[in-house]
């Protein structure tokens, strides 16, 4: 590895997200546009925009960069190409091209660590079955990569974030705890094993989930990124106007993230997580504080969460163990709207 991309941040991947609150507040009261082919926009918060351009086709549209999540450019690149890519699957959908959106320091950082970084990206657009077609870079630091997505999908079968019903169940696909693990690496207290299976959980593509959830007629999902897992399900419980119960007990975590959130070692993005949900979230008495910090925990290129019928829940969950998410679980429910959007149990 000729840099450590890491030296150059203190807060990277999703992580280095603008708080909720702060951005629901700017967004407040912005004059917003309406068009009767754009079908999805940002009243719901949801992963990515869709625009019907026939009655049989309609384009997804979505962005997301950020700076270094990791130490190698090769990888940094795979993993915010990944996280790019993963709105157009939480919406069911196909990627089909991408521009780059590349911030670089072209006179600090050796040009041949931009070229690794765009080789990842690079490699994982191509892994989803899309194009490059083209991109933009200044000249800025820290560095930051990232994607502007262009996917498509018919207009009857997108899935969104405003589907959730009583009765369905919750089914997420990755464990959570990334970004914990990647606070630990710059501290030196995560071992190699656990870093390494961190970066891959990262690179991994939603791909087949956006594949499964078709074939199994699934209308409401999301991707996990760094709102979290409770801000990211309270998002789909407010625009589902339904309450989502969590149980802690039963979410996936990555090796060793549990044991660092024990010592202390806590995003900061994690504390600004939970006072964007705290007012509509209730957590039992008896839940583990470190698995509450976790449901908190920034994720970067994280898992989809999925409202699924409890008849097809097991047969699902199945499905995507069988396609490389060797670790989805089924963690939750979907109740009648309560007093709170989510619940958080133990």
């Amino acid at each position: 590895m000729s840099f450590d991309l890491l030296s150059t941040v203190e807060c990277g991947g999703c992580s280095a997200k603008m708080p909720a609150a702060k951005l629901s507040e700017a967004l407040g009261g912005l004059r917003r546009l309406t068009n009767e082919n754009l079908l999805v926009g940002i009243e719901t918060h949801d992963d990515a925009g869709v625009y019907k351009l026939r009655d049989d086709l309609a384009i997804i549209l979505t962005t997301d960069f950020f700076p270094p999540v990791c130490s190698d450019p090769y990888e940094f690149g795979q993993i915010a190409a990944a996280n790019a890519l993963s709105d157009v699957f939480a919406m069911g959908g196909k990627a089909v091209a991408a521009l780059n959106l590349c911030m670089f320091p072209s006179t600090k950082i050796p040009l041949d660590v931009l070229r690794d970084i765009l080789s990842g990206g690079l490699q994982k657009i191509e892994e989803a079955g899309a194009v490059v077609a083209g991109g933009h870079t200044i000249d800025d630091f820290p560095p930051k990569y990232g994607l502007a997505v262009t996917g498509i999908i018919h207009p009857d079968r997108i899935i969104t974030n405003d589907k959730a019903a009583a009765g369905d169940v919750l089914l997420l696909t990755k464990p959570v705890g990334s970004g914990v693990i990647v606070a630990g690496r710059r501290l030196r207290e995560v071992s190699d094993a656990d870093y390494r299976a961190c970066l891959d959980n990262m690179k991994q593509l939603n791909k087949a989930g956006a594949e499964i959830m078709q074939e199994f007629g699934v209308r409401c999902a999301t991707d996990v990124t760094g709102f979290s897992l409770l801000g990211h399900g309270l998002k789909m419980a407010q625009a589902s106007n339904v309450t989502i119960e969590i149980d802690s007990e039963e979410i996936p975590v990555l090796a060793g993230a549990y044991d660092l959130v024990e010592t202390g070692c806590i995003p900061g993005a994690a504390f600004r997580n939970q006072e964007f949900v705290e007012q509509d979230c209730l957590f039992q008495k008896d839940v583990d504080y470190s698995m509450k910090m976790l449901c908190l925990d920034p994720q970067t290129s994280g898992g989809l969460l999925m409202c699924v019928p409890e008849v097809r829940a097991d047969e699902l969950k199945m499905a995507l163990i069988d396609n490389e998410y060797r670790r989805a679980e089924i963690i939750g429910r979907v109740i009648q709207k309560q007093e709170k959007s989510v619940v958080v149990k133990s």
